[in-house]
């Protein structure tokens, strides 16, 4: 293997500038309830804040899925063949591809793809410093759209990797959706190693979305800094609390912006309304049972070829073949 050290392989912009952000943002507030997508808070402040949430002693899913794919390493190595590229969809500061790379001697390539250019771009940078023999070929993109894998992986066993449980942040009918992208895009033949959150007690949930320290709080709340920069908007963030509760009925996480007072917000000419205690849903993360992820996934054209959970049954990784 060669070091790849070109830089990131052009791509649509996908940020603020090209308007989806202020459009989905726009058609959000104008909803009922108002709503907006969770791809959103990965601008390069959001992106640092959730790798600080996931160092949080409340937030479980990190460390439970590092502890699994520790384990797991050489098992889910096996599974991949010579020559294959591994891509990572949503993959931040790649950190958990690490624990698979001293066990995947033989990959010819590691393809990043990731929303936030600068934070990939960063990643990458020090990927291929870390590991030198590695080719590693970034893809801004949004990855719950189609995009284009680099021409240099074309031809090569695929081999999917969607870790940190993101899958949560899809409706189920997305998630399905999702999945059927996702093979698609790899091919015929392809692996996929996903992680996913399981049910538990509503507790141990709550403490993860609602930690003492207040990062949370702060990830969220600069969803509405990060349209104020970009966009132009006059969110008067202090006005807005953070709210994480348990849906039991969905089985999901609910992530909100409170807003404390009634508030009037500008975008492109256009004027929203907020009574007080109205919500700006920003997030749903679903959680599983084992069995229930498996059917989704075989209903998305998948097989699965194995399920490993920690010892507490808190988080599962799903090995999925194509």
């Amino acid at each position: 293997m060669q070091p790849q050290t070109a830089p990131l392989a052009p791509s649509p912009d996908i940020d603020a500038a090209s308007g989806s952000f202020a459009a989905d943002l726009a058609r959000g507030l104008a909803a009922t309830p108002k709503r907006l997508a969770p791809k959103y808070f990965y601008d390069a402040v959001g992106s640092a804040l959730f790798e600080d949430i996931t160092e949080l002693p409340e937030y479980y899913p990190t460390r439970t899925e590092v502890e699994i794919l520790t384990t797991h390493a050489a098992d889910i190595a096996a599974l991949v063949p010579a020559g294959a590229a591994l891509v990572e969809f949503g993959s931040g500061s790649s950190t958990k591809v690490r624990l698979l790379l001293s066990h995947l001697r033989d990959l010819s390539a590691y393809v990043p793809v990731d929303i936030s250019r600068d934070f990939l771009e960063e990643a990458a940078q020090a990927l291929r410093a870390d590991v030198p023999g590695l080719t590693v070929l970034p893809v801004a993109a949004d990855f719950t759209q189609p995009f284009a894998l680099p021409d240099a992986v074309w031809g090569r066993p695929l081999v999917g990797f969607f870790p940190g449980s993101t899958i949560g942040n899809f409706d189920p009918e997305d998630a399905r959706r999702f999945l059927a992208n996702a093979k698609d895009t790899l091919g015929a033949g392809a692996h996929m190693v996903v992680g996913v959150d399981l049910v538990k007690d509503p507790r141990v949930l709550h403490a993860a979305y609602n930690d003492a320290a207040g990062v949370t709080a702060r990830f969220n709340l600069n969803l509405l800094h990060r349209a104020n920069r970009e966009l132009g908007t006059d969110f008067d963030v202090a006005a807005f609390s953070h709210r994480a509760v348990f849906n039991a009925p969905a089985s999901r996480i609910e992530m909100h912006l409170v807003s404390r007072r009634p508030q009037v917000v500008h975008l492109n000419g256009r004027t929203f309304s907020f009574a007080e205690g109205e919500n700006l849903h920003t997030e749903s993360s679903y959680k599983y049972t084992a069995a229930g992820f498996t059917e989704l996934a075989e209903s998305a054209g998948w097989t699965s070829q194995a399920v490993l959970t920690d010892p507490a049954g808190l988080f599962s990784v799903h090995i999925l073949a194509g």
